[in-house]
């Protein structure tokens, strides 16, 4: 477990928090655009290149930010991985400075998604001749129906993957009495020191 007691610590610094609540509204917005929004999805388009060229900061931002958005410090291997999981159920504040290492993963598989999700966008060609992806022409036309087969999976794997993240911070809030939201706000966490 952890050393010496828990104390205040900035951790997020404000280029990430500004990335994650940029990030969440441009992918509830887009996600509603693609699932009821207009036929027009012009807007969907360029929040759709928003979310893109926030995927490259994070990316860059993972390798030369403050040390807690460093991939290398937050993404562990899997030993640490079953032994944070199987800390979680106890009903006390872990303290973890930073992404939890199966918060990492979250991470990592949320980046991986939409990563996924914006590529499959771009060449996707749902031949209403409105709504074509910019790089559908430079593909056939079976390959850009397929995007947008998986583009449209990738909606919904983004939607339980969010729900998931939700659940996880009442899970944190509620049984385990640690505040997940306000540090992304403000940049402060309890921690203690492994």
């Amino acid at each position: 477990m952890a050393g010496g007691a828990a104390h205040r610590e900035r951790i997020w610094d404000p280029a990430l928090r500004v990335f994650h609540w940029t990030l969440a509204v441009l992918v509830i917005a887009n996600w509603l655009l693609g699932k009821i929004g207009p036929s027009d999805m012009t807007l969907h388009f360029w929040l759709g290149y928003g979310v893109i060229a926030l995927l490259v900061f994070r990316l860059v931002w993972g390798f030369v930010g403050p040390a807690t958005a460093r991939f290398t410090r937050f993404v562990r291997g899997p030993r640490a991985v079953v032994s944070y999981a199987r800390e979680m159920i106890h009903p006390h504040p872990t303290y973890w400075p930073g992404h939890s290492p199966v918060g990492a993963l979250a991470v990592v598989a949320m980046l991986g998604v939409l990563a996924l999700q914006v590529t499959t966008g771009l060449f996707a060609d749902p031949d209403d001749y409105i709504n074509v992806g910019p790089l559908a022409s430079t593909v056939s036309s079976e390959t850009s129906r397929m995007a947008l087969r998986w583009h449209n999976r990738g909606a919904d794997l983004i939607l339980i993957l969010v729900l998931l993240h939700w659940a996880v911070i009442l899970f944190y809030r509620l049984w385990k009495r640690e505040d997940l939201v306000r540090p992304m706000i403000d940049g402060w966490k309890w921690v203690r020191r492994r």
